[in-house]
């Protein structure tokens, strides 16, 4: 039965809508362990749905524990009978996004709840762990960790290579940490919300050249969960559904010598299947939200999704016709705990509802975006999900 008390339809090809969105409690926060971060913000996302908890047979979480999604199923109280467990850092929460849309659409699943919560921040604050030099040491990656190729020099080599390929300058990739910055002035959620300008990004702290501190993600605690549900729910929920209409998701890579083009993300496949499969093209989005652990992912992932053509991302982000991208400040500016690939389609379904908490995008006309699309990226553009939402 649904929450309205009429039969489901059967099993089908069902349209899947997002019913709840909600971050935890976020930036500095100590006394908080990663768990209750996920009941805290499981418990806003369904109170944002409206939807009662015991509609909720499927979850997907990883990152924490032995056995991610069951510890945190058994936490929050759920017994679901659909799991996702899928871990491709950033990226994880968009290809659990379509895998669980994937479910819902089939019948297996009818409420998928995808939930996260890290004490990145306070751990290392506290001395709960420390920075280490890479992911692992065995495998493939035995090749490269001996020689100090941290997961911030990987980055910061692609970079390098898109500038020698491209004439791609530091400024303009400063100016990507200057934009989102403006972003998180706005968001009063935002961890960072000072100004900056070009020269303080380019004359900080070195930390992998050519990036300098402020190119880098920010470091946080924090949580947000969104609420998958099938179509036949969306008339008990509380607000206006955002509606799934594309994912893409892609494995490209694990060791460097494996990467074909620097200058090319996994976002390239991820982000076509996603539009293909939508119906709709880049040039139909009103708002971009793109996984930003460095400036450079910016940069390339609006490339690599089409927004313009490869070597003019520095000059297309610093128009202002461009798409708006990362409304919230980013990880560059807002919060970053860590696979932060769930907070980009929660900022993604306030856009499209008009509940932004910053700067909210209008179209020309004034009305509210139509179309949004989250886009994340994982490892050292090993992974990358694509998810295209729209209000219809």
């Amino acid at each position: 039965m649904t929450a309205s008390g009429t039969t489901p339809p059967p099993p089908g090809r069902r349209r899947v809508a997002v019913a709840g969105v909600a971050l935890s409690d976020c930036g500095r926060v100590d006394t908080a362990t990663p768990y209750a971060l996920h009941a805290q913000a499981a418990r806003r996302a369904l109170a944002d749905s409206g939807l009662d908890r015991s509609l909720v047979d499927g979850l997907a979480s990883a990152g924490l524990g032995t056995l991610a999604p069951v510890e945190v199923a058994e936490y929050l109280g759920l017994r679901p009978t659909w799991t996702d467990s899928t871990s491709v850092g950033g990226a994880t929460w968009e290809v659990m996004a379509a895998h669980a849309a994937d479910a819902i659409a089939a019948g297996r699943a009818n409420a998928v709840l995808l939930v996260y919560g890290s004490t990145a921040r306070a751990d290392i604050k506290a001395r709960r762990r420390t920075s280490n030099l890479s992911f692992g040491a065995r495998g493939p990656l035995q090749f490269e960790v001996p020689y100090g190729h941290t997961l911030v020099a990987k980055y910061a080599m692609a970079a390098r290579r898109h500038m020698h390929e491209y004439g791609t300058t530091l400024e303009q990739l400063a100016g990507i940490a200057v934009r989102a910055r403006e972003n998180a002035a706005l968001n009063p959620e935002a961890m960072f919300r000072t100004p900056v300008t070009v020269d303080e990004v380019l004359g900080g702290p070195m930390i992998a050249d050519p990036f300098t501190k402020l190119h880098c993600c920010i470091r946080s605690d924090g949580g947000c969960a969104v609420l998958l549900v099938a179509e036949e729910y969306v008339p008990d929920t509380r607000k206006a559904p955002v509606w799934i209409l594309g994912t893409g998701e892609h494995a490209s890579h694990t060791t460097m010598s494996e990467w074909a083009d620097f200058t090319v993300s996994p976002a390239a496949v991820s982000g076509r299947l996603a539009f293909e499969r939508a119906g709709v093209s880049p040039a139909d989005v009103d708002v971009a939200e793109i996984y930003d652990a460095f400036t450079y992912m910016t940069l390339v992932t609006v490339e690599d999704l089409g927004f313009c053509a490869k070597g003019e991302g520095g000059a297309y982000l610093a128009d202002e016709s461009a798409v708006p991208v990362n409304t919230d400040g980013g990880g560059l500016s807002a919060c970053h705990p860590g696979m932060r690939g769930l907070f980009l389609l929660v900022e993604a379904v306030r856009q499209l509802r008009g509940e932004a908490p910053g700067l909210q995008v209008r179209r020309p006309d004034g009305s509210l975006p139509e179309l949004a699309v989250a886009s994340g990226t994982g490892g050292w553009f090993c992974s990358s999900g694509t998810v295209v939402l729209g209000r219809t």
